[in-house]
Protein backbone atom coordinates (compact mmCIF):
# COMPACT_ATOMS: atom_id res chain seq x y z
CA UNK A 1 0.00 0.00 0.00
CA UNK A 2 2.87 2.40 0.79
CA UNK A 3 4.36 1.80 -2.67
CA UNK A 4 1.03 2.54 -4.36
CA UNK A 5 0.82 5.89 -2.52
CA UNK A 6 4.41 6.71 -3.46
CA UNK A 7 3.67 6.00 -7.12
CA UNK A 8 0.62 8.25 -6.99
CA UNK A 9 2.54 11.04 -5.26
CA UNK A 10 5.47 10.97 -7.70
CA UNK A 11 3.71 12.76 -10.61
CA UNK A 12 2.49 15.47 -8.25
CA UNK A 13 5.97 15.93 -6.84
CA UNK A 14 7.50 16.16 -10.31
CA UNK A 15 4.87 18.66 -11.42
CA UNK A 16 5.51 20.81 -8.35
CA UNK A 17 9.26 20.76 -9.00
CA UNK A 18 8.77 21.74 -12.64
CA UNK A 19 6.47 24.59 -11.64
CA UNK A 20 8.89 25.82 -8.97
CA UNK A 21 11.82 25.83 -11.38
CA UNK A 22 10.13 28.50 -13.51
CA UNK A 23 8.84 28.67 -17.04
CA UNK A 24 10.14 26.33 -19.70
CA UNK A 25 12.62 27.52 -22.28
CA UNK A 26 9.88 27.63 -24.92
CA UNK A 27 7.67 29.73 -22.62
CA UNK A 28 10.55 32.15 -22.02
CA UNK A 29 11.16 32.37 -25.78
CA UNK A 30 7.48 33.17 -26.29
CA UNK A 31 7.71 35.90 -23.62
CA UNK A 32 10.79 37.38 -25.31
CA UNK A 33 9.09 37.25 -28.73
CA UNK A 34 6.00 38.99 -27.37
CA UNK A 35 8.24 41.55 -25.66
CA UNK A 36 9.93 42.30 -28.98
CA UNK A 37 6.53 42.74 -30.60
CA UNK A 38 5.50 45.19 -27.85
CA UNK A 39 8.76 47.11 -28.33
CA UNK A 40 8.18 47.30 -32.08
CA UNK A 41 4.65 48.65 -31.60
CA UNK A 42 5.34 51.07 -28.73
CA UNK A 43 9.00 52.05 -28.87
CA UNK A 44 10.67 51.57 -32.24
CA UNK A 45 9.75 54.96 -33.67
CA UNK A 46 12.36 56.50 -31.35
CA UNK A 47 14.49 53.71 -29.81
CA UNK A 48 16.79 51.18 -31.41
CA UNK A 49 15.08 48.10 -30.01
CA UNK A 50 17.41 45.43 -31.38
CA UNK A 51 20.87 44.21 -30.42
CA UNK A 52 22.40 46.61 -32.98
CA UNK A 53 21.59 49.89 -34.66
CA UNK A 54 21.12 53.49 -33.68
CA UNK A 55 17.98 55.07 -32.26
CA UNK A 56 15.98 57.23 -34.66
CA UNK A 57 15.74 59.89 -31.96
CA UNK A 58 19.22 60.74 -30.63
CA UNK A 59 17.71 61.42 -27.18
CA UNK A 60 16.30 57.88 -27.02
CA UNK A 61 18.84 55.34 -25.75
CA UNK A 62 19.07 52.01 -27.55
CA UNK A 63 17.36 49.26 -25.57
CA UNK A 64 20.57 47.21 -25.51
CA UNK A 65 22.25 49.91 -23.38
CA UNK A 66 19.64 50.24 -20.62
CA UNK A 67 21.64 48.15 -18.14
CA UNK A 68 24.54 50.63 -18.32
CA UNK A 69 22.60 52.97 -16.05
CA UNK A 70 20.33 50.76 -13.94
CA UNK A 71 19.06 47.21 -13.55
CA UNK A 72 16.57 46.42 -16.30
CA UNK A 73 14.04 45.07 -13.78
CA UNK A 74 13.97 48.57 -12.23
CA UNK A 75 11.83 49.56 -15.24
CA UNK A 76 8.98 47.36 -14.02
CA UNK A 77 7.42 50.03 -11.82
CA UNK A 78 7.79 52.72 -14.47
CA UNK A 79 6.06 50.53 -17.04
CA UNK A 80 3.30 49.66 -14.57
CA UNK A 81 2.59 53.29 -13.69
CA UNK A 82 2.98 54.60 -17.22
CA UNK A 83 6.25 56.12 -18.27
CA UNK A 84 6.02 59.87 -17.89
CA UNK A 85 9.71 60.64 -18.18
CA UNK A 86 12.33 59.79 -20.71
CA UNK A 87 13.08 61.89 -23.74
CA UNK A 88 10.89 65.01 -24.17
CA UNK A 89 8.76 63.60 -26.99
CA UNK A 90 8.18 60.22 -25.33
CA UNK A 91 4.47 59.38 -25.31
CA UNK A 92 2.78 58.03 -22.21
CA UNK A 93 1.66 54.42 -22.45
CA UNK A 94 0.58 51.76 -20.00
CA UNK A 95 1.09 48.02 -20.12
CA UNK A 96 -0.62 45.12 -18.38
CA UNK A 97 1.50 43.14 -15.86
CA UNK A 98 2.14 40.20 -18.20
CA UNK A 99 3.05 42.62 -21.01
CA UNK A 100 5.54 44.30 -18.69
CA UNK A 101 7.11 40.92 -17.91
CA UNK A 102 7.37 40.14 -21.62
CA UNK A 103 8.89 43.51 -22.50
CA UNK A 104 11.41 43.24 -19.66
CA UNK A 105 12.30 39.69 -20.74
CA UNK A 106 13.02 41.00 -24.23
CA UNK A 107 15.01 44.02 -23.03
CA UNK A 108 17.07 41.78 -20.72
CA UNK A 109 17.72 39.36 -23.58
CA UNK A 110 19.47 42.00 -25.74
CA UNK A 111 21.63 43.78 -23.15
CA UNK A 112 25.22 44.34 -24.17
CA UNK A 113 27.83 42.03 -22.76
CA UNK A 114 29.79 43.78 -20.09
CA UNK A 115 33.55 43.54 -20.13
CA UNK A 116 35.27 42.25 -17.00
Amino acid sequence: MKHAFALLALPLTLAACAYASGPSASARQADVAEGRRLAEVNCSTCHAIGPTGESRNPLSPPFRTFSRNYPVNALEEAFAEGILVGHPSMPEFRLEPDQIDDLLAYIESIQEERGG
